[in-house]
């Protein structure tokens, strides 16, 4: 089974080392005829606005900005000249980089960005919603965001779940999110795991159920939860030892979980949440990825057939 041969970089134009490129000839490595495209989105404002030059002089000034910056990636790709990955190079004019980004993607029938990441600030995420947290949300195909770690070979790749859920939608996503971890663990040579975060009993039920009994329901819960995650692993034939099974939320048990089995890489879903619901709740997939110490590989929800 193949999987990722079109590979799109996303590029950082002010950081001196390139880990996405790094990750992205790693992953290329691991396939046949891989084919990896560096791509920018480049603007400045200033090119727009001067009154100084005529619409002529502005175009020569935009095209001499791409040129250099084209000639720029190409000087990226150095220590890779003896690879047998085939390489491009794509700069383009737009002012909404994530919009370019998508539009690569359909275009170049990329199945895979990948792209370096780091910790937002809270306020900033909150008012200015980062490049990466509108990949996750809109791309088409699924978006690896690289830290600095390495992936290890024979190390572990963690698939995060949501079980026990009544939606179709959801279960389907389960599933995918296990064939292609399976897949990504084989080709690491890597061990799977499975993780899922089942709810903190209601404070609020406890108060207002005069014969509620919270120690019960907790255990209900949790065997339901406990029953939904073994028939996975009984399903892609996965070990029992390799399933984890915490109270909590997402976006605190899947971080942990990682550090206390050191994960080298965590795979999980997004619904890909827009609009003002995500401004208020966000998604599970952008608050796990901050506090993740690997990379994250995240996949969006097959498309619903018509």
């Amino acid at each position: 089974m193949i999987k990722y041969q079109r590979i799109l970089v996303v590029v950082d134009p002010v950081a001196e080392a390139q880990p996405a490129l790094h990750r992205a000839v790693a992953v290329a490595a691991l396939e046949e005829k891989a084919a990896i495209t560096l791509f920018l989105p480049i603007y400045d404002f200033s090119y727009e606005m001067t009154s100084m030059l005529s619409s002529e002089e502005r175009d020569e000034m935009r095209e001499g900005v791409v040129q250099g910056r084209t000639e720029w990636l190409q000087t990226l790709l150095t220590p890779y000249q003896d690879s047998s990955i085939h390489f491009d190079v794509k700069v383009v004019w737009h002012n909404r980089p994530f919009e370019a980004i998508i539009q690569q993607v359909q275009e170049g029938a990329h199945d895979l960005v990948v792209k370096s990441t780091h910790k937002h600030a809270l306020i900033q995420s909150f008012i200015f919603t980062p490049t990466d947290w509108h990949l996750l949300r809109k791309s088409p195909c699924p978006v690896l965001l690289v830290k600095e770690r390495d992936w290890p070979m024979g190390g572990k790749v963690l698939a995060a779940l949501n079980c026990c859920s009544d939606d179709q939608a959801q279960e389907a996503l389960n599933h995918k999110i296990i064939a292609e971890s399976k897949e990504v663990a084989r080709l690491l040579s890597s061990r799977l795991h499975l993780v899922n975060a089942y709810p903190i009993t209601p404070v609020n039920m406890a108060l207002e159920l005069p014969d509620f009994d919270p120690h019960a329901y907790n255990a209900a819960v949790k065997k339901q939860h406990e029953r939904a995650l073994y028939e996975y692993a009984v399903r892609f034939d996965l070990e029992p030892g390799e399933l984890h099974l915490h109270e909590g939320l997402a976006e605190e048990v899947i971080p942990q979980c990682a550090d206390n089995i050191d994960a080298s890489l965590v795979i999980l879903g997004s619904v890909g949440r827009t609009g003002f619901s995500a401004a208020l709740l966000g998604n599970t997939a952008e608050h796990v990825i901050d506090k993740l110490k690997c990379d994250v590989l995240v996949l969006r929800p097959d498309p619903v057939q018509a």
